[in-house]
């Protein structure tokens, strides 16, 4: 199964080049997820972006922190239409949408499972349930298939640590939100492919995706300042998998600018 997994949509930049981007890449794979944490405004997702994110080729769109911040997202992740997959561990009985989708793909003619996690980090976070005893008990499910995890974290020890913990369990743990991709992309002895943060799709002239004239007052000044969306040229950056028994066997860092 080929995948490709796309970091944080930042904005209506990352928005633009993937529209323009993913249909493009779209032949290539198998199925696409995408991170849209950041892709209404910086700040969460709303319906427009959505439905432009799924007509663009995305199969499953992930969260992260600002999961709610748009009203819209409350009755999307009710909407069948919207394979929208908010953190597993930020769950209660009445938070809204699911910290998980199985997803039944076409490969050659037969057809594969696909389960696309979301979870987030604790490590310089806001406070949420253990995200490594969410997935443990998830995991406890045989009706998965293949388990790509998207951890929505700050810290790389916190990324790294989850990786290794689920090594062999899972087929992929690729890392999101600190927006800068790193490149440590490697397949773990087990066969779970990994990489600390794929970065983001937004503007490449920024402050991961915010105009550099806020946060370097905010830096000099140690005040608050209100951060924009910066303009100019976008980058896509992501992951590349090609997944086979529920493992990695393939894994490469993509990147591509307008």
């Amino acid at each position: 199964m080929r995948v490709l997994f796309v970091g944080d949509i930042y904005g209506q930049p990352g928005r633009r080049v993937a529209e323009a981007h993913l249909p493009k890449l779209r032949p290539e794979f198998d199925f696409i997820v995408v991170n849209a944490e950041n892709a209404a405004g910086g700040f969460g997702l709303h319906r427009e972006a959505a439905e432009a994110l799924l007509d663009a080729g995305a199969g499953c769109l992930t969260l992260g922190n600002h999961a709610w911040h748009h009203k819209d997202i409350y009755g999307l992740m009710n909407e069948e239409a919207y394979p929208i997959v908010r953190p597993l561990n930020m769950s209660d009985e009445g938070t809204p949408g699911v910290g998980w989708r199985t997803f039944e793909i076409e490969v050659d003619g037969q057809t594969e499972r696909l389960t696309v996690v979301n979870l987030l980090g604790r490590v310089f976070m806001e406070p949420v349930a253990n995200p490594f005893r969410a997935i443990d008990t998830l995991l406890e499910r045989d009706d998965l298939g293949s388990v790509l995890v998207d951890m929505h974290a700050e810290a790389t020890s916190e990324k790294m640590a989850l990786a290794w913990h689920l090594d062999g369990r899972v087929a992929a743990v690729i890392g999101t939100h600190t927006h800068v991709p790193t490149a440590d992309t490697r397949i773990l002895p087990g066969g779970t492919g990994y990489q600390t943060d794929a970065g983001f799709t937004g503007p490449k002239n920024s402050v991961i995706g915010a105009a550099p004239s806020a946060p370097i007052q905010k830096f000099l000044t140690e005040r608050p300042h209100r951060f924009g969306v910066a303009d100019g040229p976008a980058e896509l950056n992501g992951v590349r998998l090609h997944l086979s028994g529920g493992l990695t066997k393939a894994i490469e860092r993509y990147h591509f600018e307008e």
